[in-house]
């Protein structure tokens, strides 16, 4: 279970632990540039509560917190777990976890695996004249650590492990460069325009991605309805212009629309072949709501010649739970219409509760339809399906500092598909894992 890799990636995050907290102390005599130099250490200290409404956000005038993945936005309200601090006029930051899991899905399609999911990720921004200049890089060692072909997952579907045949019931891997990214923008007032480009990096569509939200990051495998929601937060060629006005934002994206291919240790040709458009909209710091489309040109290898649109629409709410906890919930709608082909609807439920410093509760209800659960010579080759998956879960946090801890987690799921499908996947076939998770915070 523990391959070079996975070595490598905790090495990562004992190397980045300690400089960040030397370097925290250095926060609050330098956040005076955004309008917070009372600010005490302590409050720091206190997760992203203080401490991120005293940075600079990238893209406009309002609290970092709202910022995700992407150019996405969540609500102000929201937490993002990471190691904050200053080097003259940068504002750095750096985020990491690893999710060492056994993964044991049921039924007659099930299989199991011991895997690790992990990334590491690293934000540096400053002023630039009357600009704020950002730069981004998220890295996973999920190549090694779960291996080309992917880790079991019931009525999961999309991409390739081989290039030769899709994966079914499996999730595949993160590609080593997960985003590298800058940006640039200019506010006024309460009103910004910003331009972002990633190579890779994450085009204006849908919801932040699932290991970005706190309502989704708990749950170590990806949601079955991740290719109608945000597929595409890596994308090898991005560019994103945007407006910025008050609590809404406008932006549009061109991109390449074909997803990664197998080769997951390497960089893709950019090709600016697709578009997207996206109207995020914060009424309040407890919301972030969002509706967005795009045309995507051959997103799936071994499809070529079909093209898609997608829709999406998400409302994302987020607060405070008694002295120290907090919670998140996120209801989302996803469409997408294969062109040639089916139109395919997609709807997730998801929430998650920090209780207190130690301990958390988490859970997510999918329904989706799907047309690729069966391949020919199969007779139910091409049928559309609607099934769908409950999960639910605990993480107890025993080793709690002030720049990481180290969690025990479970979680079990349950699955049900229409008659016709069951003989192939058994009736309600269950999955359970257990998780062990280190995380930067």
């Amino acid at each position: 279970m523990r391959t070079r890799g996975l070595w490598l990636f905790e090495l990562m995050l004992l190397a980045v632990a300690p400089a960040g907290a030397r370097a925290a102390a250095a926060v609050d005599s330098t956040a005076m540039h955004s309008g917070h130099a009372g600010m005490d250490h302590a409050a720091m200290h206190h997760g992203m509560d203080m401490g991120m409404h005293a940075m600079r956000a990238m893209y406009g005038p309002y609290p970092m917190t709202r910022e995700a993945s992407g150019t996405a936005w969540q609500p102000d309200a929201g937490r993002h777990e990471g190691v904050h601090f200053m080097r003259g006029e940068w504002q750095l930051m750096v985020h990491g976890f690893a999710d060492l899991v056994y993964d044991h899905q049921g039924g007659p399609r099930g299989d199991e695996k011991y895997m690790s999911a992990n990334m590491a990720m690293g934000m540096a921004s400053r002023p630039l004249g009357p600009t704020t200049l950002g730069l981004r890089a998220m890295l996973s060692l999920e190549p090694s650590t779960i291996g080309p072909e992917g880790y079991p997952l019931l009525l999961q579907t999309g991409e390739t492990a081989d290039g030769v045949t899709p994966l079914i019931d499996r999730q595949h891997p993160h590609d080593l460069f997960m985003e590298l990214s800058g940006s640039l923008s200019y506010a006024r007032g309460n009103k910004s325009v910003f331009v972002y480009g990633g190579f890779p990096g994450e085009p204006a569509l849908g919801p932040p991605a699932f290991m970005h939200r706190f309502a989704g990051e708990n749950i170590p495998v990806a949601p079955i309805t991740h290719h109608w929601l945000d597929s595409s937060h890596i994308t090898y060629g991005v560019i994103t212009g945007g407006v910025v006005v008050g609590a809404a934002k406008l932006e549009a994206s061109s991109f390449r629309g074909r997803e990664p291919d197998e080769s997951r240790w390497d960089i893709e040709p950019p090709r600016f072949d697709s578009y997207s458009v996206r109207l995020s909209v914060n009424p309040g710091p407890h919301w972030a709501l969002q509706a967005s489309g795009g045309r995507l040109e051959s997103p799936e290898q071994l499809e070529p010649g079909v093209d898609q649109k997608r829709w999406t629409a998400s409302a994302i709410a987020a607060g405070a739970w008694g002295e120290s906890g907090h919670w998140q919930g996120m209801l989302a709608w996803g469409q997408d219409q294969n062109l040639p082909g089916h139109t395919l609807n997609a709807y997730t439920v998801e929430g998650a509760l920090a209780l207190d410093a130690r301990h958390t509760l988490f859970a997510r209800a999918e329904q989706v339809q799907k047309d690729e659960l069966f391949v020919e010579p199969d007779p139910l080759a091409g049928r559309v399906f609607s099934v769908g998956e409950l999960t639910a879960g605990y993480r107890y946090d025993f080793v709690r500092r002030d720049r990481g801890t180290v969690g025990l987690g479970a979680a079990g799921t349950l699955s049900w598909v229409p008659d016709d499908a069951k003989s192939a996947y058994g009736d309600h076939p269950l999955a359970a894992l257990l998780f062990l998770r280190a995380a930067l915070r």
